[in-house]
């Protein structure tokens, strides 16, 4: 178990340059990643939500519904920052039009189930997270084609059934499970949870390989103005989410949960409406599919960053006693 404690540990200290350097070799060399099926993204996410179910206690979900300000903000949070910076920016960059649609359907679309496993590796708030995601994913049905209409003049036909199926199969289900044997096995899990960060690398890491590789294609034929326009999105959604949480006066572990999960985007869903909605647009699935990579990226470095801001605390408490 030390010798996992330590890679785990290791991993957990250089994931931005693993996860880089995972990204550059699907790009540049796909044939070497195509094995990782997109099939499996499902799958190597419930392992994740799973572990993180492992570190839950039924107290943490419960202040979540005895509080629910922060997911109310989080939520309205959502749905308006995140659209409007794809709107604005699209604009100012001047995008064409099938890019401009892609951008704005990665707005428009809820938190992913990333930002949960990024929150987790940055110590933040993890029950909030969570219930941000599936209350942000349940209502996507309804906020997602409303706001994609308002701010394109047409409309998004969401899989209402599908998406209900899949939060619950990725989400709900695996994280109760873990919760529940967390109840039942309190000794074993604590043990167990000092090996999860390695469990969460290499599942992010393996999504990263699949998505690239198998559009690789595409993100490299698409102009660098893009690539601005997708890194700005998600940054400055980190930012206003850091800010929102500073606005409410939320604690530390709330307001990384924020900037989290404000920041980072279902970009999965964002690519596949693209596609299902927009079949005249090809193009338009490019900023989702280099969004799926970017924000990983980025969420590894913020996790780093969250973490060694924590150190610091730690240290300037330390030296006060």
């Amino acid at each position: 178990m030390k010798v996992l404690e330590s890679i785990s540990a290791f991993l957990g200290k250089y994931m931005a340059v693993i996860v880089l350097a995972v990204a550059a070799v699907s790009l540049f060399l796909p044939g070497s990643a195509l094995w990782v099926q997109t099939t499996w993204i499902n799958y190597l996410l419930m392992a994740v939500m799973f572990g993180m179910g492992l570190t839950l206690k039924k107290d943490d979900l419960k202040c979540v519904f005895t509080d629910p300000k922060g997911i109310i903000i989080g939520c309205i949070a959502q749905f308006t920052i995140m659209p409007t910076l794809a709107f604005c920016l699209g604009k100012v960059f001047a995008l064409d039009t099938a890019l401009l649609v892609g951008v704005i359907l990665v707005g428009t679309c809820p938190g992913g189930t990333s930002s949960n496993v990024i929150t987790y590796l940055s110590k933040g708030d993890v029950a909030l997270s969570v219930g941000m995601t599936s209350v942000n994913t349940l209502l996507a049905p309804l906020l997602t084609p409303a706001v994609t209409y308002l701010f394109l003049n047409t409309s998004v036909k969401v899989d209402i059934k599908s998406m209900v199926i899949s939060i619950v199969q990725v989400v709900i289900i695996p994280i109760l499970l873990g919760l529940v044997i967390n109840m039942f096995f309190s000794k074993f899990t604590e043990s167990a949870a000092k090996a999860l960060p390695l469990v969460s690398v290499t599942a992010i890491c393996l999504i990263i390989a699949s998505v690239v590789s198998h559009n690789s294609e595409k993100i490299l034929t698409t102009g660098a103005i893009v690539f601005v326009v997708v890194i700005l999105h998600n940054l400055l959604g980190y930012l206003c989410g850091y800010a929102v949480g500073k606005l409410i006066k939320a604690d530390l572990p709330r307001t990384k949960a924020l900037s989290v999960e404000i920041g980072m985007q279902n970009s999965g869903l964002a690519t596949s409406l693209a596609g299902t909605a927009f079949p005249d647009l090809a193009m338009a699935t490019v900023p989702g599919a280099i969004f799926s990579v970017w924000h990983n990226i980025s969420g590894a470095v913020l996790a780093n960053i969250y973490n060694r801001l924590d150190e610091s605390r730690e240290e300037k408490n330390k030296a006060q006693k």
